[in-house]
């Protein structure tokens, strides 16, 4: 795996149809060891702090058989219109000062509403007047025309989560499509925006669905990939699934790496499922995370974060 880890940094690049069944036994530690290495080779030491606000919440349409926003579930969650732009802005203010790299708007549901979409592009325009930060947007599945509005008022990326192999998608949504997907992350990258696309473990997949996951990733050439571990939300069809281990959680961060090796990888939701604020998730790959609070589930407190990974000695450039 040292030699792979070589291999890596100077240039290879693993594709599909290789056997990467190797990865599923590997001593854990040399494969940590070796996911850092290229972290640190090909990404540096500084780390990419995102904060996300729930714009819109709940009464979403769609049945993924994870969300707590689903109108298949029931589970509480509470459930407002898009928030004032003014509100959204407060928000961005507080957490720039605090440090972040980058702020993003996130809406339950397929898409948008024009209304709504012209609130959230009101939002943006009242947030790179008074911010200078870099800002993101998560609003399902918008048109052309509608992704080229949100780059001409300062959105750089856009966030379109592939959420599991294309394999496996049936299994967790039947309202919309792995394609459907693939269309809207390709559609963004058409008129220049960068592309934040992850995924979710603990869905029950198995590891050669991670790889597809990872390797679709690769081949879409992704700028950040936010990695979440299923949060067991009551309520939701997939609240008694069996939450992954410690182990396979950085297995799985570790591969991402190696499949792609200049992408951020972003520790998203689960990092609470470890101690210190989830350290060993920095020396096995990682190099970005979404801090603070995170849509319906606890985040981690901004500070804590910003101190323990200059600990651990990355850059924190704000």
């Amino acid at each position: 795996m040292k030699n792979l880890a070589e291999e890596i940094i100077e240039g290879r690049r693993l594709e599909r149809g290789e056997d990467l069944s190797f990865f599923f036994a590997m001593n854990l530690e040399e494969l940590l060891e070796g996911a850092n290495r290229i972290r640190k080779a090909l990404c540096g030491n500084k780390v990419d702090l995102c904060t996300i606000i729930n714009g819109r919440s709940g009464g979403c349409s769609e049945d993924c058989k994870f969300c707590a926003q689903s109108i298949y579930h029931f589970t509480g969650i509470k459930e407002y219109e898009f928030l004032d732009p003014e509100i959204i802005v407060k928000d961005c203010k507080e957490n720039e000062a605090k440090g972040v790299d980058r702020y993003s708007i996130v809406t339950a549901g397929k898409t948008l509403t024009q209304k709504d979409f012209e609130i959230a592009i009101k939002a943006y325009k009242k947030i790179r007047k008074k911010c200078n930060i870099d800002l993101c947007a998560s609003h399902g599945f918008l048109t052309e025309e509608q992704l080229v509005r949100l780059k001409k008022v300062g959105v750089s990326m856009y966030h379109e989560n592939i959420e599991t192999s294309k394999k496996n998608f049936f299994n967790i949504c039947t309202t919309h499509t792995y394609e459907d997907k693939i269309n809207e992350i390709k559609l963004a990258k058409k008129v220049g925006l960068k592309v934040c696309s992850g995924g979710i473990i603990g869905m029950g997949e198995t590891w050669e669905d991670r790889i597809d996951m990872a390797l679709s990733l690769s081949e879409l050439q992704v700028d950040s990939i936010p990695i979440n571990v299923r949060i067991p939300i009551k309520g939701s069809d997939y609240e008694n699934l069996k939450l992954p281990s410690e182990e396979e959680i950085l297995r799985t961060i570790a591969i991402f790496r190696y499949i792609n090796p200049i992408a951020d990888i972003r520790m998203a939701a689960g990092r609470n499922y470890f101690k210190e604020g989830g350290r060993k998730i920095f020396l096995s790959g990682a190099n970005a995370t979404i801090t603070g609070d995170m849509l319906t589930t606890i985040g981690n407190d901004i500070n804590e974060d910003k101190e323990m990974l200059t600990n651990l000695g990355f850059t924190i450039c704000k």
